[in-house]
């Protein structure tokens, strides 16, 4: 393994990258190459699977203000399989002046797997955020994904009613685009959020090499009591799991059952939580 640590004067904002590479070493996927500056970090790599890489993404100053511009990479080596998580949710505040953004840039080889499951963002109200994420898969890759938006905070009755996201992720194989997904909340929120009828959160799961069984057992698991909203559909073999409502708790609890209920099926490995969840 490979790291350097390098420190960035914190001007207007930290300037932070974290560039983490995986690749199978004898019977299991190891860290190979991790690269960082300034305030994104991993832990140890864990093994609760024996060979599977369990790693948590950790951002020590506990949230993200205007001028901070996070960078993460992402590369799974051919035949690899990483599974990566956070310890908590990510935090956006409130504005002054400038936006705040996140890029994530993920590349999957053939034969890999990569278990993208980070907890929620939650968007304080007047923050002004930017979010990219662009996933690569190459040949037969195999993905689990999910992103959860929380716009203010509807437990304690916090509406977003000012501040700005742009936040878009694309997923693709062999260059072929299979998702697109956008979502845009201006300075003109109101209009923005009837769209959403008037939900706080958003949410979507993503998981590939899926057919119509799989999304047949998903339905199952959809959420259906309450004023939640929830959906499942098929984009060529990316199963397109979508939650609107007012709970990140609701959403996670769902994603995580689909995910158990579709993990063996979809990567042929029987569901195994990440230890984190449970502290």
């Amino acid at each position: 393994m490979t790291a350097s640590v390098a420190t960035l004067p914190r001007t207007e904002g930290w300037q932070a990258r974290l560039r983490l590479g995986f690749a199978v070493r004898g019977e299991r996927t190891v860290l190979v190459d991790r690269e960082r500056h300034g305030p994104l970090a991993v832990q140890r790599p864990f093994y609760p699977e024996g060979d599977i890489c369990h790693v948590y993404l950790l951002h020590p100053p506990g949230g993200v203000v205007a001028g901070d511009a996070l960078d993460i990479s992402v590369d799974v080596g051919a035949r690899a399989h990483a599974v990566l998580t956070t310890p908590g949710a990510t935090k956006f505040y409130r504005s002054a002046a400038g936006h705040a953004s996140q890029t994530q840039r993920i590349n999957v080889q053939p034969g890999a797997t990569l278990e993208w499951l980070p907890q929620e963002n939650i968007l304080f109200p007047g923050a002004d955020v930017r979010l990219q994420t662009d996933i690569d898969l190459l040949g037969d890759a195999r993905l689990c994904a999910w992103e959860i938006q929380c716009l203010g905070r509807p437990a304690i009755k916090e509406l977003f009613e000012h501040g700005r996201l742009d936040s878009r992720l694309t997923i693709q194989r062999d260059g072929m685009p299979l998702v697109i997904d956008r979502l845009r909340v201006d300075a003109d929120n109101r209009a923005r959020l009837s769209l959403m009828a008037g939900m706080a959160v958003g949410a979507t799961l993503y998981i590939s090499n899926a057919d119509e069984q799989s999304i047949e057992r998903c339905r199952d698991l959809l959420l259906t009591d309450g004023p939640d909203y929830t959906g499942a559909t098929l984009l060529e073999d990316i199963l397109v799991v979508r939650y609107l409502g007012n709970s990140t708790e609701g959403a996670r609890r769902m994603f995580t059952a689909i995910w158990q209920a579709l993990r063996e099926q979809a990567i042929g490995r029987m569901p195994h939580l990440p230890r984190i969840w449970a502290t």
